[in-house]
């Protein structure tokens, strides 16, 4: 019985919740952003997307 228990708490440790993993993600890609001039890269590609779309 104990190494069922055991099995089974071992399988949930290791998940979380997407807004959890989200929250924790979300200050190093912003970090990143800035540091390496993502955001221009972002708007660039959303720019071109757009003129292929015919906006």
């Amino acid at each position: 019985m104990a190494h069922t228990a055991s099995r089974e708490m071992s399988r949930t440790e290791g998940r979380r919740h997407p807004l959890v993993a989200t929250a924790m993600v979300l200050p190093l890609a912003a970090l990143l952003v800035v540091v390496f001039g993502g955001w221009e890269a972002v708007v660039t590609q959303a720019s071109s997307v757009g003129v292929m779309l015919g906006r």
